[in-house]
C-alpha cells in the first residue's frame, strides 16, 4: 500500500522515469514472447528457438540496468529525517523501493501481454492481414504457464537487483565497526581511545578543554579556535586557488582522493576482447552462429564482443575520471576547475552508464558497417531489440546525469549564493559533456570498427 501512495504521489518527471521503465519492460516481455511462439510455430528447431531466448538477455539486462538507475533517483524512497520514527528506516525504503520496481515492471509485462495477444487475433481477430502468424503462433493455443513464467522474468530480477544494490550497507571500516560494538564506560556506546581515571567526569567542566584537569575553563577558548581554523585533512575546506579566485574557489567540489580502479581491468579485458576477434578474424574457416540482421560469425566473435562491452564497462569510470583530471591541467581557471572536480567526483555514477552507452554504440555501428542492401532484411524484432536496448541505455546516462545533479545541489546553492553566474554553471556543463564526447567518441569509433573487422568478407 504504501508502494502504491508513493508511487501516485510522485512528481511527473519521475512518473515519466517509471513510465519509461514498464515501456522497456514492456518491449523485454513482448520479445520473450515471440521467442515462445517461434519456439510453438517451429517445434523441429530447438536450437533456433534457444538461440533466440539467448538474445533477449541483452534487452532484459538492459531493462534490469534503467531500472536500478530509476530506483536510485527516486526521491520518494529517500531517507529522510524522521522517516525512522514512524518505521521507515533503510531496509524499510529499500523494501519500498523494490516494489515500486516491480510495479512498474508488471505494467510493462501486462501490456505486452495485451499487445501479444491482439497480435495473435486472440482478442479482436487478426491485424496486418496476418503478418505476423508465422513467429506468434496463431494457431496454436497459447499456454499459459510458460507465457506467464517468462513476463515474470523482468519484475523478479529487476526487483531482486533493486533489494541487492539499495540495502542499508554500514561503509566504516571494519576496526570502526568493532570500535562501536563494543560498549563504554557508564553505558557509552563506542569506546573512547583515552582512559580518564576514576572521577574524572564528577569533575566541573573537566571535558571541556585540553589542558590538566580542573583547567577547562581556560583551555576552552583555544581549542574551540584551533577547531574552528581549517586544517589539510577537512575534506569542506579546500585551499584557494592562488591567483585565480577568491571564495568561489573555496566552494568547489573536493577532488576524490583515488582514482576508480577499474581502469586497468577495464583495458586489459576490452584488449583480450579484441584478441579474441582478432583471433576470429584468422580462423575464418570456423564454424558459424547465426546474428542479428542475416549477419552470422564464429562464436568466438560473440565471445570478443561480449569482453568488448565488458571492457568499456569497467574502464569508464576510470576514464571519466581522467578525462577530469585533464581539464584541471595547467594552471586552471575557476570554470575549468569546476569541470574537472565535478567529473572526477562524479566519475563512479555517470562512467559506468557512459561505458555501456560507449559498448551499444560501437556494437551498432558494426552492425551498421555489415549490413548488406541485397542480403536479407532486418526483421521487426530485431529492429525492436536495438532500438529497446539503444534506448535503455541512452535513458541511464540520462538518470544518472540527474542523479549526479541532485547530489551537487548543494554545492550549486552555494556557488549561486556567492554570486556565481548561472551561465557559468552551464558553461561548466557543456565544457564536461564536450570533453566527455572528445574522449568516448574516438574511441568508441575505434572499437567498432575493430570489433566489425572480424566479420567483414
Amino acid at each position: 500500500m504504501l508502494a502504491l501512495r508513493l508511487t501516485r504521489g510522485a512528481r511527473p518527471a519521475v512518473q515519466l522515469r517509471r513510465l519509461l521503465v514498464a515501456l522497456a519492460s514492456a518491449g523485454t516481455g513482448f520479445l520473450l514472447l515471440c521467442t515462445l511462439g517461434h519456439a510453438m510455430s517451429h517445434p523441429e528447431d530447438p536450437s533456433g528457438s534457444l538461440l533466440r531466448l539467448a538474445w533477449c538477455l541483452t534487452p532484459l539486462a538492459a531493462t534490469v540496468h534503467l531500472a536500478l538507475a530509476v530506483a536510485r533517483t527516486d526521491p520518494g524512497t529517500r531517507p529522510r529525517p524522521g522517516l525512522a520514527a514512524i518505521g521507515l528506516g533503510p531496509a524499510r525504503l529499500m523494501a519500498v523501493s523494490a516494489a515500486t520496481t516491480a510495479l512498474s515492471c508488471l505494467l510493462g509485462s501486462m501490456l505486452a501481454l495485451l499487445f501479444f495477444l491482439h497480435l495473435r487475433g486472440d482478442l479482436t481477430g487478426m491485424p496486418f492481414d496476418g503478418a505476423a502468424a508465422d513467429f506468434l503462433a496463431a494457431g496454436s493455443p497459447l499456454p499459459l504457464p510458460a507465457a506467464l513464467t517468462l513476463l515474470a522474468l523482468v519484475p523478479a530480477i529487476a526487483s531482486v537487483t533493486v533489494a541487492l544494490v539499495l540495502r542499508p550497507r554500514d561503509d566504516r571500516p571494519a576496526s570502526a565497526r568493532r570500535e562501536a560494538r563494543s560498549y563504554g564506560r557508564f553505558g557509552a556506546y563506542g569506546r573512547t581511545t583515552a582512559r580518564e581515571p576514576f572521577g574524572a567526569y564528577g569533575r566541573f567542566r573537566a571535558r571541556q578543554g585540553a589542558g590538566e584537569p580542573g583547567d577547562g575553563a581556560k583551555a576552552a577558548p583555544a581549542a574551540v579556535e584551533e577547531k574552528q581554523r581549517p586544517g589539510p585533512d577537512d575534506g569542506a575546506a579546500l585551499p584557494l586557488v592562488p591567483d585565480r579566485g577568491g571564495a568561489l574557489d573555496g566552494t568547489l567540489p573536493a577532488a576524490p582522493g583515488e582514482a576508480p580502479k577499474g581502469l586497468p581491468w577495464g583495458v586489459a579485458v576490452l584488449a583480450a576482447g579484441l584478441a579474441v576477434e582478432a583471433y576470429a578474424h584468422r580462423t575464418a574457416g570456423s564454424a558459424h552462429t547465426p546474428l542479428p540482421a542475416g549477419l552470422s560469425g564464429a562464436p568466438s566473435v560473440l565471445v570478443g564482443w561480449l569482453l568488448t562491452a565488458v571492457g568499456l564497462a569497467v574502464a569508464g569510470p576510470g576514464l571519466t575520471h581522467l578525462c577530469g583530471r585533464l581539464l584541471q591541467s595547467t594552471r586552471p581557471g575557476a570554470l575549468r576547475l569546476l569541470a574537472g572536480r565535478v567529473l572526477m567526483a562524479e566519475a563512479t555514477r555517470i562512467g559506468r552508464p557512459l561505458g555501456v552507452v560507449c559498448a551499444v554504440a560501437s556494437g551498432t555501428y558494426a552492425m551498421a558497417l555489415l549490413y548488406d542492401p541485397t542480403g536479407p532484411e532486418v526483421g521487426p524484432l530485431t529492429t525492436v531489440g536495438v532500438l529497446l536496448v539503444t534506448g535503455c541505455t541512452l535513458a541511464t546516462l540520462l538518470t544518472a546525469a540527474v542523479e549526479a545533479k541532485q547530489a551537487r545541489s548543494d554545492t550549486t546553492a552555494a556557488l549561486l549564493r556567492l554570486g556565481a553566474p548561472a551561465t557559468m554553471l552551464r558553461s561548466a556543463a557543456a565544457l564536461r559533456a564536450g570533453a566527455l564526447l572528445a574522449l568516448f567518441g574516438p574511441l568508441t569509433l575505434v572499437v567498432a570498427e575493430l570489433a566489425a573487422l572480424p566479420l567483414t568478407p
